[in-house]
């Protein structure tokens, strides 16, 4: 049976990251696909290793009925490269930081998230660290939107692996 693992990558792995590893183990699940896909997430910087997922992340997940309580900032490991199959960033510097680290061969790995939303047409998930609610809301916007088009190419990519 053909599998996939996908890895979401942000600065810190407390805000965009888990939240989009949350949002798209639900949508995994809820597609009987979870046998078949993996999910994780990971920070470019070491900032915040073992911590729980931002509060505010949490709260503005959970008020869509995303649970991130059981998700731990980890950082990028070069082992990463050779596991997933996709690693997602959040903006262009989170790009430049996993691409320095990426080996050559694997590099065709690296992509941003928002290449595969449907509706916005947003280049990046910006950070919304320093910003209020309606920052969070903002990536939450996103990254359903693009973990929508992103369900719909793991579907495509299982269904010609078989």
């Amino acid at each position: 049976m053909s599998s996939m693992n996908i890895l979401f990558v942000c600065m810190g792995n407390i805000c965009r990251s888990p939240t989009a590893h949350g949002v798209f183990r639900q949508y995994i699940d809820e597609s009987g696909l979870s046998h078949q896909v993996t999910v994780d997430s990971a920070g470019t910087h070491a900032y915040h290793v073992g911590e729980a997922p931002d509060a505010r992340s949490q709260r503005h997940a959970l008020k869509r009925g995303y649970d991130l309580s059981d998700l731990a900032a980890r950082q990028l490991d070069d082992r990463d490269f050779d596991h997933y199959d996709l690693l997602l960033v959040m903006d262009w510097e989170n790009y430049a930081l996993t691409e320095q680290r990426c080996p050559e061969n694997k590099k065709y790995k690296i992509r941003r998230l928002t290449e595969f939303c449907k509706v916005n047409q947003a280049s990046v998930v910006p950070d919304p660290y320093y910003k209020g609610s309606e920052g969070f809301e903002e990536v939450l916007d996103l990254v359903e939107d693009a973990c929508d088009g992103l369900l719909d190419h793991v579907r495509q990519r299982l269904s010609h692996s078989l």
